[in-house]
């Protein structure tokens, strides 16, 4: 459910600047990957990096980590003894994320790991703070039952693509696999009791929820 262009230029253009490190980033990320969509994006950044900075946290989870964009915006906000650990099961990236950490002046203190997520997260030290999930979209429901009950009261769970491009709206047995997934974590999040939700529609959704 993308915007008109002329309206996603119009929120760029109204939005804080967009961090120079950033920038070099995304245009990497576009001359070395074949997916740069996946990219969270200058407004997404902008809105991941308020709320760190609302938050303050201590410590952040990122289930999805791509070239890095977002956990970099995640860390802005960030305590002076935080830190950020972000997992991705690909490792094609991992020195380029690498790379725009330690420029960022955040080695040591954003932790990369390169594993199935679901298995590393329970031997992931908690609580978290700020969780931000956008990694395989199957497994949503059950990173946020991995998750929740280690969220500090009041803290965060962002998940990110829950508009899917509008394919959320479609109904029937062919949904595919992604798209179910997706619609299924919406609801159950949305029956949660441990949880308040707004889902926003910047860019292709992200469903906020607050542990209570």
């Amino acid at each position: 459910m993308d915007l008109l262009p002329e309206l996603e230029q119009y929120a760029a253009l109204h939005s804080s600047a967009e961090p120079a490190l950033l920038a070099e980033l995304v245009a990497e990320t576009h001359r070395v990957s074949t997916a740069p969509r996946m990219l969270s994006g200058h407004v997404q950044g902008r809105l991941l990096s308020l709320f760190s900075h609302l938050l303050r946290p201590r410590r952040i989870l990122e289930i999805g980590t791509f070239t890095g964009y977002s956990a970099l915006c995640l860390a802005e906000g960030m305590m002076p003894d935080g830190e950020l650990h972000t997992v991705d099961i690909d490792a094609r990236h991992a020195e380029l994320v690498g790379r725009y950490v330690a420029r960022a002046g955040w080695s040591g203190r954003i932790h990369q790991h390169i594993a199935p997520a679901a298995a590393l997260i329970p031997e992931l030290p908690g609580p978290w703070d700020l969780v931000f999930i956008d990694a395989d979209k199957q497994q949503y429901t059950r990173y946020f039952e991995l998750v929740v009950d280690r969220v500090r009261p009041g803290g965060l769970i962002i998940a990110d693509n829950v508009l899917w491009s509008g394919k959320v709206l479609r109904t029937g047995p062919d949904l595919d696999d992604e798209t179910r997934g997706l619609a299924d974590y919406a609801t159950r999040v949305k029956e949660d009791p441990r949880v308040e939700s707004v889902l926003l529609t910047v860019r292709d959704g992200a469903l906020v929820s607050r542990r209570v």
